[in-house]
């Protein structure tokens, strides 16, 4: 056995780590130049009861532990005039440790023998072939045909049409994210209203709120969340970070200046997310050699879910395959069922905040606020 596997995020590669511990070797193409093409994103919490299974199947606890951020567990509530409403220190003893997903993506990749990875190989589509197998297409002409195919390759997945003609659709809403460098010394009121781990704010409604993460040392993470159509997004210039960043700092007028100070006195130029998702309780028919894991399988708006979910289909996946060495369809169709039984379950917000809070009550006001409001992860 053999699988080829799209896309180097953290489901793909958690789904090369946990077939390398059975001892099933596996090439993952990817579609940047190297690990450090780009800025990985954020905070993640990785949850006890998704992501930390993931971990522990991959057999990198201990380097899991030692990449944990102490003190990030922690959640500051505020209204738009930065009055703090709810605040939860970080105990140690949550079940939603927080990690750079940069850093767990390099533990993961340390954790692949030498060329696993194959970079600088961007999927531009894939096509069943008339003995069965699957060959995916890379900029530049070059191509690779496989029995076992695994699309890990997001939202815009180029495997997933090999299952499914469904494309996702926008939701709605989009983050605007930005970096503060030095915060406790350069922005010391916004730091101190950020705090040692993630801050919310929303507004009169639940079209605009601003959200914050603490990553390593005074750097302050933001996602400036806003329930606009596309077109409105399109019309702010881009290319003109000030203007950018004033335009979208308009929206937040009124609000205090310690929180829209995330907004005006970035250090980076804002980029825009949009959000889209994919229908909930998508299925596709068995389609013999190929499936999908992570977002390019079940895209959601951002809930805090999201690579936990990627790392535990990898995982999943991989357990699988291991425990049906003769017979790929199996471990396959057992794989999927598990996974379109758990995709069809979104998410309890009320759930998510109990797992944040603790096992008290949460206040109405606080379930109210933080409702679509977890971070990026």
């Amino acid at each position: 056995m053999h699988v080829t596997i799209i896309g180097a995020g953290l489901g793909g590669l958690t789904l090369a780590r946990v077939l390398h511990v059975h001892g099933i070797p596996a090439d993952v193409y990817e579609a940047e130049a190297s690990a450090e093409a780009r800025m990985q994103g954020g905070m993640l919490d990785i949850h006890d009861y998704n992501g930390q299974l993931a971990v522990e199947a991959a057999g990198l606890v201990a380097e899991f532990r030692g990449l944990v951020l102490e003190g990030r567990q922690a959640m500051r509530i505020l209204d738009h005039n930065g009055t703090l409403l709810f605040e939860k220190t970080d105990d140690g003893t949550g079940g939603r440790p927080e990690v750079l997903r940069a850093d767990l993506r390099r533990m993961l990749l340390d954790a692949l023998p030498a060329g696993t990875v194959h970079w600088g190989h961007k999927a531009t589509g894939a096509r069943t072939l008339a003995d069965g197998r699957h060959e995916v297409a890379f900029d530049g002409g070059r191509t690779v045909v496989t029995d076992l195919l695994a699309g890990a390759d997001g939202a815009w997945s180029k495997v997933r049409p090999l299952l499914t003609a469904v494309t996702p659709e926008y939701v709605g809403e989009a983050f605007v994210e930005t970096y503060l460098y030095d915060a406790d010394t350069r922005h010391p009121a916004t730091a101190a209203a950020v705090g040692g781990g993630s801050m919310a704010a929303n507004g009169a409604t639940a079209a605009e709120s601003i959200s914050a993460h603490r990553e390593s040392g005074d750097t302050l993470h933001a996602y400036v969340a806003l329930t606009r159509p596309l077109d409105w997004f399109a019309a702010v210039d881009w290319t003109d970070p000030a203007a950018a960043a004033a335009r979208i700092a308009a929206e937040f007028d009124g609000w205090a200046p310690e929180l829209t100070a995330l907004i005006t006195d970035a250090d980076t130029a804002p980029v825009l997310r949009p959000h889209h998702t994919l229908p909930v309780g998508l299925r596709w028919d068995r389609v013999p050699g190929v499936t999908l894991v992570g977002d390019a399988a079940h895209l959601t708006a951002p809930n805090g879910e999201g690579a936990n979910l990627a790392m535990l289909d990898g995982a999943e996946l991989a357990q699988a395959l291991a425990a049906h060495p003769g017979d790929v369809e199996a471990a396959l169709a057992e794989y999927e069922e598990a996974m379109f039984t758990r995709s069809a379950n979104p998410v309890d917000e009320a759930v998510l905040l109990e797992s944040l809070f603790g096992d008290g009550e949460v206040p109405q006001e606080l379930f109210d606020l933080m409702q679509g409001r977890e971070q990026a992860s």
